[in-house]
This record gives structure tokens, sequence and C-alpha cells, in this order.
């Protein structure tokens, strides 16, 4: 195709070629009227992109969410117009505020076709202004590269999110010049262009940390979005200081070094824990809003306790807390600009003891945790899940939570040996049936990795229809389903919030394993704690995907480490 004298691609080429450009290599998504063409530019170019199929729109943004934290490269997912759009803002809006890049890709009804009442057509710009970082509606096909281009710029600058573009029918058959196809490549990998915190805040903050007494820090997802694990390791043993994580911050240090304290907050946290957070005279915030969670509702810490607050988002500082230092910056530049600093100092810190605080909070934790974990009651504990889990399950693995039963227990009780991501869960929304689908993004992103997908019998519901995508591509998941016919987290607090009065959260009992074994996948039922070790073995190291449905205590009459529930 040729314009004058210009060499000229469709707009669904072009939009595959700029996908290319920009280092995408998987892509996720279900087909749609609307894509046709984009779909026959996918099948006639050459473009190195593998795309799988999914059975729902909502669950290829997940699997783009989970493939995105596990390379660090923007994860792409693609869906059709009309309800196809709506299916996939979930995802969008979960990503979004877990500073993830994902780009969803909605093709649309021809730009002619507006006001005409044309079947799928909805506002999809309006629909996804409030939920995404960025998001255009690509309405000249001499735009799109450029707005391509903005997409991946403003997804991967800054604090990370996602994007959205609407790519209507006409556009996708329209001519974009070939010479406006180009990418910048640094924007095909997330934070790109880091920036680091002003030095006379560095020397700030290391003032206020050094003439603390009991510091503490607390650190969500930024650190191992960042790459900074390594940085914080090292401030932590020069300062023998406490390390806490928030649940999407696990992984910043390895828990198995003397200063993790591990999660604290209502999820996932205990009292011991708690009683360390709530002992420091500072508390040092790196990439964490110290939302509700993390310090039980503004509980933990105190209002009033001194913060030094590091964030790449300006906006998340001092919100809640009075900051006394902020650091706006990348996480990783900012610890290693606070290392430099002291390194510059001359100064031999003094240590402050955190190795053995940690270790007589962890004791009191896991002394209670082992006691329920060795128990032979039926139905299962879900601690004798997790430490039977633990024995089994290899160090490099990867763990996909979904936020009922799952969450609290892993996020509380299981070791991650090693720093790095190694934990998922979507915390920003707590959407069920998460963790089905990014599993498989998880495991596209790390082939060569276990990875483990855990979910309530409520998440498996929202979800079941994966399977089929699982079983198709020949993944080598292995599921967990704590099986308990109930909507766990609802009845828990039914329970302790409003004197047992229970209200429609109860369902019928599925038998989870026939389930998945009709969908091909090799599965155990498990109801005997003392079968629980055996199976797990030959379930991971099965070479195809299986299913473990475990027969395990409900929530509500279980010792979950959740704060409002524990009174």
């Amino acid at each position: 195709m040729t314009m004058d004298g210009r060499n000229m691609v469709s707009g669904a080429e072009a939009m595959v070629r700029m996908l290319q450009a920009h280092g995408v290599t998987h892509m996720f998504g279900l087909c749609g009227d609307t894509s046709l063409p984009f779909y026959d530019a996918l099948h006639i170019l050459d473009h190195g992109i593998t795309h799988f199929l999914t059975r729902d729109e909502r669950h290829a943004t997940y699997m783009a969410d989970a493939y995105a934290r596990v390379t660090g490269k923007v994860g792409v997912a693609e869906g059709p117009s009309g309800g196809g759009a709506t299916y996939i803002l979930p995802g969008l809006a979960e990503a979004n505020d877990s500073s993830i890049p994902v780009l969803g890709i909605t093709t649309d009804v021809s730009v002619s076709s507006l006001g005409k009442y044309p079947l799928t057509e909805l506002d999809q710009g309006a629909l996804m202004k409030p939920l995404t970082k960025w998001n255009g509606v690509i309405d000249t096909s001499e735009r799109l590269p450029g707005m391509v281009r903005n997409a991946f710029r403003a997804m991967t600058t800054g604090r990370p999110g996602s994007a959205h573009l609407a790519l209507p029918f006409d556009i996708q058959k329209d001519g974009v010049p070939d010479e406006d196809i180009w990418a910048q490549s640094d924007f095909g990998h997330f934070p790109a262009w880091p920036s680091g915190p002003d030095p006379k805040a560095v020397e700030a903050a290391l003032d206020k940390i050094l003439s603390a007494k009991n510091p503490v820090i607390i650190v969500g997802g930024g650190v191992v979005i960042s790459s900074g694990e390594a940085a914080l390791q090292q401030l932590a043993e020069r300062l023998d200081i406490v390390v806490a994580t928030t649940v999407s911050g696990q992984g910043s240090l390895a828990d198995s070094h003397p200063n993790c304290l591990g999660v604290v907050g209502s999820n996932g946290g205990v009292p011991a824990t708690r009683a360390v957070v709530d002992d420091a005279d500072l508390v040092i915030f790196i990439s964490c809003r110290a939302g509700s969670v993390t310090t039980e509702r503004w509980r933990s810490p105190p209002i009033g306790t001194p913060i030094v607050h590091i964030d790449s988002d300006p906006e998340v500082i001092s919100a809640i807390y009075p900051t006394k230092v902020a650091l706006v910056g990348d996480a990783r530049l900012a610890l290693e600009a606070l290392n430099a600093a002291l390194d510059m100092s001359g100064i031999a810190p003094k240590g402050f003891g955190g190795a053995a605080k940690v270790a007589a909070a962890k004791k009191i934790k896991f002394d209670a945790f082992d006691i329920l974990a060795r128990s032979d009651d039926s139905p299962i504990k879900p601690e004798r899940v997790i430490a039977e889990l633990d024995r089994v399950l290899p160090d490099d693995a990867v763990v996909v939570a979904d936020p009922g039963t799952p969450c609290p227990y892993f996020s509380g009780f299981k070791p991650w040996r090693q720093a790095g991501r190694h934990f998922i869960s979507n915390r920003a929304h707590g959407a069920l049936g998460y963790a089905l689908s990014a599993a498989v993004g998880a495991q596209v992103g790390r082939p060569g990795t276990k990875v483990v997908s855990v979910m309530g019998d409520g998440s498996f519901g929202f979800s079941v229809g994966e399977f089929e995508t699982v079983t198709r591509y020949k993944m080598p998941i292995t599921f967990i389903v704590f099986s308990n016919s109930v909507f766990g987290w609802i009845k828990a607090g039914q329970k302790t919030g409003f004197n047992e009065r229970y209200y429609n959260v109860d369902f019928n009992v599925t038998d989870h394993a026939a389930v998945a074994a009709a969908f091909g996948i090799k599965s155990w039922r498990v109801e005997n704690p003392a079968d629980l070790n055996r199976v797990m073995k030959e379930a991971i190291e099965h070479d195809g995907p299986t299913l473990i449905d475990i027969i395990s205590q409900p929530l509500q009459d279980a010792n979950a480490p959740v704060s409002e529930w524990v009174a």
C-alpha cells in the first residue's frame, strides 16, 4: 500500500509492529468480531509474538499482570468491543493500583458508525479513564503509532501503571505510514528512566534514622519492582534494623534473613509482629502507601510516630501520616543513595538490635503456628497445608494466591527463602478468581520455574473455565483448592462483627478434583492430613497440570492471622 509516495501498512499491522518494536513477545486475549483485522495481522506478519487464547478477557488481564510481575516487561492483554471491554477492565484496575504496567487493547466499532447504535457500542474512553494511568481511543490511523508510544511511556515511567487503547474496526483497515512505526525500547520494561531522591533529603533521612533508638522499616511492592533487594539487604545488615513488609512487599528481603520480620498488618500479621512496629520510635516506609491493611486501619504504627517516607509517587507521601523526611524517587535508587551517604559520612553506625527483636517475635509467631501445623484434625487445618507444601516446594517456586483463605496464611507463615518475586496476590482490589489465571501468566514468564496456584472454592467457581487454557497449552502448574463450601472471609466477618448472624455465604460441596479431571488435569481429593505430603510430592513432580482438592477447615472456624477476627 502506498499513498503520496509513502509506504503504508494497515492500522492492524501497525499495531502488531508497534508491539513488536516495544519488545512484546507474549500476549493474552480473546477473539471477537471487531478484532478480525487485528487477528489477521497477527496471522500474516512475522512478529515473534506468542498469543495465548483465553476463555475470558478478565483472566487475560490477570495473566498479563502476573507475567509483568515476574518478567519486568509490560504485560499485554487484548479483547473485543462491548462485553470484552467491560470484562477487561477489572484486570486493568488491579494492575494500575498495584503499580504494574499492563496494556489493555480493546478493539471497537468503526468510528464512522458511532452514534448509529451499532452492536457493542459503548464509550470505551470514558469507561477506562478513571481506572488506568493512561487511556486513549485511536480516532485516526495516523495517530496510532504515537498513541502506542505514549501508552508505553506512561505505563513504565514514574509510578508504573496500566494503560488502555481502543482500536476501532475502520482504523484497523486504514493506512499508517511505515516510517512512523518506531519505539523507544526503554519503555518495554519497568521501571523505565527511574529518578533518585534529592541528596539533601537523603542526608536528612539518614540523620533521622541514625538518631533513632528503635527504628523499623516497612517495605511495600516497590523494592521488588525496582530490583532494590540487594540495596535493602545492605542497609538492613549495616544498621541491624528490623525490616517488615506488606503482602505486596514480600521478597524484598528473604524471610530467612535474620532482619526480616515478615508481613505486618491485618492480613498476615500477628500480635507479636505488631508489637515490634508499635514499639518503634521511627518508621521508614519504603514504596508503601500505609493503607488500611498494612497499618491495621492506621493504628499500627500509631499516628504521631515519626515517619521517613520513600516513594516514587509524591502523592502517597504524607497522605495519612505526618512525615518528618520525604524521599521522592525510585526505591532502589533511594536505598543506594542512603548506603552511599552512610559511606560518605564516615560514621560507624551503631546496631539497632533488629535481628534479636525479629528472632523473639518470630519465635512467638511460629511456636503458635507449629502446634496447629502438626494437627491431624479433619477437616484439614490451613496451617498443616502451608507446612506440608513448604517441605516439598523448591525455594525458587512462584506461588500465586487468591485473597480469600490462601492470602493471610501464605503471607503470614510461608517462608520465602529467596529475595525477589516468589509470591503474587492481587492486593489492590482483592477480586476472587485471580490466582488460577495469573498463574498462567507467571508460568509463561518463568517457564522453567514451578508455579503453584492456591485458591478457595469460591475463587474456583469464578475461574474454572481457564482450566481448558491450562491443558491446551500443557502448563505444569499445580493448583491447590481450600475446599470448605463457603465464602469464608465474609462468614468470618459475620461471626466476629455481627454476632454470628450468617446470611447467604454458604454453597454446595463441589468435587473440584473431578471437575479438573474432566478438563484433563491430574487430580487428587485429600481429606486425611497424613496424605498431604505424599500427594503434594506427586503433584509437584508431575510433568503436566495437577490439582489437589483439600477438604479444609472453614475460615470462620480457623485461626487465621487476620487482626479483626482475633478479638
